[in-house]
């Protein structure tokens, strides 16, 4: 996974990201959206236009961050 969104789309959702994802691998969720790993094509264009900066990359994810991982693993079905 290259990209994980994070605590600060809680709540949020603008969904900007999804609107510029060109491989549509950004779905909603309950409480916040998800990037599908399996999709992604690692382009970064989500993490410039979101609002909020709730979208780092996985080798930037903090001990506080590092939740929304598995967080998204799970949303996707994934190990």
């Amino acid at each position: 996974m290259a990209f994980v969104i994070t605590s600060p789309c809680i709540g949020e959702k603008a969904g900007d990201c999804v609107e510029v994802c060109p491989v549509d691998c950004i779905e909603e969720g309950e409480d916040q959206y998800y990037i599908d790993p399996d999709v992604c094509i690692d382009c970064g264009a989500c993490i410039v236009v979101c609002p909020v900066e709730a979208i780092v990359e996985d080798t930037e994810l903090t001990p506080e961050t590092e939740p929304f991982l598995e967080k998204a693993k799970e949303f996707y079905g994934t190990s």
